[in-house]
């Protein structure tokens, strides 16, 4: 794992989109990318670079189940605001929370991986350590399901809607093994929340109890990290 320390989650942003231009400007053609607080900076660099993405096809990592494209708290939504709106892809793939069908909306977008493989992925991390939506216990060998979101997620998710009621409990995500088959990943993290799921994810056993500690079995992972984040690390 190759640990870049910065000073602020705009430094973050900045680190993390030199390693995407130099990936794309040496032929990489799929993004896998992420929702979340952590990502936008790097999002925002994106948008301001003079980069055509017009070639290249993204790959989302989840999205909540029971939501429409157009609802604002879904994935879809966050992407088109941060992202796709001012920098169009050639394609680019979220789940479709809104199709009720599990085995039919997780097996469409293994297909879509397996048509699409990842060259960069693009990770944020949970406080319980869960990548994209594999919370603890997900296994490492997982492709694309439906999963139930914990508690601890499910809290941190309130603020983003009116009621804790509207939250959603399960999303489809993208499974560990697919994630893991990218040929490099970035993982950002930004905040003192986020200190205990790094040092278990750098630090500790492999082990499901912490899902992204499966990142320490890939041959090519950067991790972007402000102070507080890394304050834990050995």
């Amino acid at each position: 794992m190759n640990i870049i320390k910065v000073k602020d989650q705009q430094m973050g942003g900045k680190e993390a989109f030199e390693i995407v231009k130099n990936d794309i400007e040496n032929g990489a053609k799929v993004l896998g990318l992420a929702t979340g607080s952590s990502p936008i900076t790097l999002y925002n660099e994106m948008t301001s670079s003079d980069i055509d993405f017009s070639n290249i096809t993204s790959v989302n990592l989840d999205e909540y189940v029971g939501l429409q494209p157009d609802n604002e708290q879904s994935y879809h939504y966050f992407m088109k605001e941060h992202l796709f709106n001012k920098k169009p892809f050639k394609n680019s793939y979220v789940p479709d929370g809104s199709n009720p069908d599990a085995e039919a909306a997780t097996k469409a977008y293994d297909k879509i991986i397996e048509d699409n493989p990842i060259d960069l992925q693009i990770l944020g991390i949970g406080r319980n350590g869960h990548i994209g939506f594999n919370e603890p216990g997900s296994p490492f060998d997982g492709t694309t399901r439906k999963v139930g979101l914990t508690e601890s997620t499910i809290e941190a998710n309130t603020r983003f809607f009116d009621d804790e009621k509207d939250v959603p409990r399960f999303a489809y995500s993208m499974g560990i093994g697919s994630i893991m088959k990218a040929k490099k990943i970035i993982l950002v993290a930004y905040g003192k929340n986020k200190a205990d799921a790094i040092a278990a994810t750098v630090d500790g056993p492999v082990t499901e109890d912490c899902p992204a500690s499966a990142l320490q079995n890939h041959p090519d992972v950067t991790i972007i990290l402000d102070d507080d984040a890394a304050s834990k690390l050995k």
